[in-house]
């Protein structure tokens, strides 16, 4: 029998607006989608958005690049102001971009991600989660994120980008600032720690692309040289949309993976029935990655931007107007998922949006899921009686959802 969620209270989500969501929204905001599914799946918000929640929509607009845009210079220059430097970040790198630029850079990462080349990078990983399994086994007590599930990614991304180790210290603290961002509203604090972010990532990576022309690495295996040299691609890419692309690979790489092993290890521990099945059937683990993505997706929001007039739901949307695709909700919808409120890890099949969809799918899905099945799977070999203990920390973000701290004895 799968774990299912404890019933929720009935929430009101009449007049919900995701840019002042309800206390406790945060926290949690799956009884918010579950209502929201059944009686307001296409809603309009006070600023003229539209959330979208239910699962056919999604795929749908995910797959036509033609009614629905990626590129967010509209949607951002009110918010962090043109010209700065999150408005740069966020309007050059891959995920809120159009074409041509999103097909040149696509093409680069995709030939870099190929099959023979994530091949390659296995053993670098298994040797990376040894060695912090190690470490872990001489401790007392830990921190799941802190000495596991954050330091993976940043080794990860880091050895495909050819950082060097002792330059690597600062990556999370930027990662974290820049997409934080990204959530629908912003204190004055987080806006100033974003634009710093990302001027002080731009001087360490136009230092970094100088050593690497200098000094090209390994084609096969260093992703840097290959964007420099325009690998794989139609033309060269311009200095920022370089540094801005690097700056991409390394925050989206770090914080979606974070997520999805510090909440697949937290979903563990809060289904015993599942986690038990696991330990005995340890061939389940892929499909399990894949239920932990659909049942705690680390990205719960997407956008789009509307490039004519549409119809959705009975509701007539005018062209340019941002859409808020929650696929939080999306991956719990009862039209795709039987009983989708239950962690079922043997599920299949598992049509989840947690890599979104169509042309903008990410580009590191597999590598994603490669760390995820290596790093939870040795884990639970290694630490099969893992707990964790009280005093979890929640990321406290709509957006990306994950753990701040999830202390434990293993």
């Amino acid at each position: 029998m799968s774990a299912q969620e404890p019933l929720q209270a009935n929430v009101n989500v009449e007049g919900f607006d995701l840019a002042n969501p309800p206390q406790g929204f945060v926290v949690d905001p799956f009884p918010y989608y579950d209502a929201l599914l059944e009686t307001a799946p296409v809603l309009r918000q006070p600023d003229g958005s539209v959330m979208l929640c239910r699962h056919s929509d999604l795929n749908r607009i995910y797959r036509d690049t033609t009614l629905y845009s990626s590129d967010k210079k509209a949607a951002f220059g009110p918010k962090f102001g043109v010209g700065s430097p999150l408005f740069e970040h966020h309007t050059t790198s891959l995920v809120f971009s159009d074409p041509p630029l999103h097909t040149r850079v696509r093409k680069i990462m995709t030939s870099a991600l190929a099959p023979r080349a994530l091949a390659r990078m296995e053993p670098g990983l298994i040797k990376t989660v040894d060695y912090l399994l190690d470490e872990m086994a001489q401790l007392d007590q830990v921190d799941l994120i802190e000495d596991f599930a954050s330091s993976i990614p940043i080794q990860i991304i880091g050895n495909l980008l050819d950082v060097p180790m002792e330059e690597r210290g600062p990556l999370r603290d930027w990662s974290l600032a820049i997409l934080g961002a990204l959530e629908p509203s912003l204190t004055g604090e987080q806006l100033t720690a974003g634009q710093t972010a990302v001027t002080e990532f731009k001087a360490y990576l136009t230092d970094l692309i100088a050593r690497r022309r200098a000094q090209p690495g390994d084609l096969e295996s260093d992703v840097l040289t290959r964007l420099i040299m325009g690998e794989g691609a139609d033309g060269s890419l311009s200095e920022i949309e370089l540094i801005q692309n690097c700056i991409f690979i390394l925050n989206a790489g770090h914080e979606t993976t974070t997520n999805l092993i510090g909440n697949g290890l937290a979903l563990l521990q809060d289904h015993p029935d599942q986690r038990e099945l696991l330990l005995n059937s340890p061939e389940l683990i892929k499909p399990a990655i894949e239920e932990m993505l659909r049942f705690r997706s680390p990205n719960q929001l997407g956008n789009r931007e509307t490039t004519s007039e549409i119809e959705i739901g009975g509701l007539i949307i005018p062209k340019g107007t941002n859409l808020h695709l929650v696929i939080g909700a999306a991956n719990r919808d009862p039209a795709v998922f039987d009983s989708p409120q239950r962690f079922d890890i043997s599920r299949t099949p598992n049509r989840h949006l947690a890599f979104a969809g169509g042309p903008h799918i990410c580009v590191g899905l597999t590598l994603a899921r490669m760390e995820g099945w290596v790093a939870i799977g040795r884990f639970l070999a290694r630490f099969p009686d893992f707990q964790i203990l009280p005093g979890r920390i929640g990321g406290g973000r709509m957006r990306f959802r994950g753990y701040a701290k999830l202390p434990a004895v293993l």
